[in-house]
């Protein structure tokens, strides 16, 4: 799954409240009556969903399609790469988007987004070495921190208060038929026709989000949020923090991969850039789970980075070790689309409200538990059925803990800081995802998992893989920081 993980939109979110600039919110939106579907917002709402549906379609289907094309590539080793890429460049993406869209409007970010991502499609698509195919998903994550920060813009401009949750519950539904269809579509075009077929398909659907969504976004939230006045000059400062994050997070995950002294230089020249950016772009306190809005956003981070890393390896694991065809290992996590929502739609209930701490810490327990389970079908007599129930709670788990964070970051943030803060957790979010990713691909490469066999070897040999050890090392030590997450949830109240 990306970052740009509208699933994590289910509540006013995906994963994963994009950064809504402070002027945004600011804005005032008509005044009409009906609802998201009313005459007033039909062809909006439909147009921005239809972005939402298009992403939720390429993350399920290029997940499902990634272990035959790293194995192709002879990328194996770099399979990690192929997702943090992603989130490393979109860290970069969503701070300049957030800028962009504050003194122009988000019609700008929001197209040039959607260009990027389909863009990058066709470079992973067309790529004949494993690093070209990661340059690829690089592109693609430029084009979704665009787009995942103008849509949520667009909704604070362009939708009353009382319409938000409703258009970001259907942000959430739109995840349920990809979770199924996605993976069904691309393991058969994987099988028959290939998985380049894959990425160079889905740019065709870009056309109709474009078609349907971009007229009326330039009639209903286009332009600055104050036409009369001059426009504000970018800042800088939080442009090179942002820039430094990614660099720095891209460091760190070259030096994971290198397992020599040498790594050591990169390494240490990441965290030399990542360490200040990171202090001044979340909010103080955040990295002690200081009491109230830290923990917020540590949580968000926490939560996304485990929950992320551990399933990019799940359809992996299932194909080399199990022997699964692409098709099944992708439906094994089909059901979780649709326990995700219905975890957004159980914390939005008003009478949970008073409870809404002890929902985040029960959330991250099921997490903990759906990742620690998921490698005992390393074990032949255990069912591979077993890890899609298991998906299915911690999915379930992940949209009351995702939902909940937006819900608590909005109520913590004074009008004035919720731009600010918003930033902060999307951060939180995706750089959570590039370290962990990180992490987790150091430890398979260094436990032997570049050697996995072949997709077909394995099929033939009924599903032996060469390094079980190699996945444990990935998802039990997710489960470990999806535990810590349960703590830092009993500290997401301020007292």
């Amino acid at each position: 799954m990306s970052a740009l993980e509208p699933r994590d939109a289910d509540t006013g979110t995906a994963t994963d409240e994009p950064p809504i600039p402070a002027s945004a919110l600011s804005s005032t939106a008509p005044a009409e009556t009906g609802g998201v579907l009313g005459r007033s917002y039909r062809a909006l709402s439909i147009g921005i969903v239809s972005v939402v549906f298009l992403i939720a379609f390429e993350a399920t289907a290029v997940g499902t399609a990634m272990p035959v094309a790293a194995r192709e590539l002879d990328g194996i080793p770099l399979y990690a790469f192929a997702f943090s890429a992603y989130f490393t460049t979109s860290l970069f993406a969503m701070v300049l988007s957030g800028q962009w869209a504050d003194r122009r409007g988000p019609l700008g970010p929001l197209a040039a987004g959607i260009s990027a991502f389909g863009v990058g499609l066709l470079l992973s698509g067309t790529a004949g070495t494993m690093w070209l195919f990661v340059a690829g998903r690089a592109v693609q994550g430029l084009g979704g921190g665009l787009v995942i920060v103008a849509l949520y813009v667009v909704i604070s401009r362009a939708y009353p208060e009382r319409l938000r949750p409703s258009i970001m519950a259907a942000f959430a539904a739109s995840w349920v038929i990809p979770s199924v269809v996605g993976p069904l579509a691309s393991g058969t075009v994987t099988e028959h026709l290939g998985w380049r077929w894959v990425f160079i398909g889905i740019p065709v659907l870009v056309v109709f989000p474009l078609a349907l969504a971009l007229p009326a976004i330039r009639r209903r939230a286009s332009g600055p949020p104050d036409p009369s006045a001059g426009a504000e000059p970018y800042d800088r400062r939080r442009i090179l923090l942002a820039l430094g994050i990614s660099l720095g997070a891209g460091l760190l995950q070259y030096a994971g991969q290198q397992r020599n002294w040498f790594a050591l230089l990169p390494a240490a020249a990441g965290f030399a850039l990542l360490v200040p950016a990171v202090r001044g772009l979340l909010p103080p306190g955040t990295g002690r789970a200081a009491r109230g809005l830290p923990s917020v956003v540590l949580l968000r981070g926490v939560a996304a980075g485990s929950f992320i890393a551990a399933e990019s390896f799940v359809p992996l694991m299932l194909v080399t070790e199990r022997g699964l065809s692409p098709t099944l290992a992708g439906l094994s996590l089909a059901a979780g689309g649709g326990t995700w929502a219905l975890g957004s739609f159980v914390q939005s209930r008003p009478r949970l409200e008073p409870y809404r701490e002890r929902l985040m810490v029960g959330g991250m327990v099921l997490v903990a538990a759906a990742i620690a389970a998921a490698p005992s079908v390393l074990i032949d007599a255990v069912p591979v059925w077993t890890l899609a129930v298991a998906w299915a709670f911690g999915c379930f788990g992940m949209g009351m803990v995702i939902a909940s964070t937006s819900v608590l970051l909005l109520k913590l943030s004074a009008p004035e800081e919720a731009g600010a803060n918003s930033a902060a957790l999307q951060i939180s979010d995706g750089l959570s995802n590039v370290l962990l990713l990180a992490a987790g691909g150091a430890a398979f490469a260094a436990l032997g998992g570049g050697t996995v066999g072949a997709v077909h070897e394995a099929v033939a040999a009924g599903g032996s893989g060469s390094h079980p050890g190699a996945f444990a090392a990935v998802f039990l030590p997710m489960a470990g920081v999806a535990l810590v997450g349960a703590w830092v949830a009993s500290r997401v109240r301020a007292r």
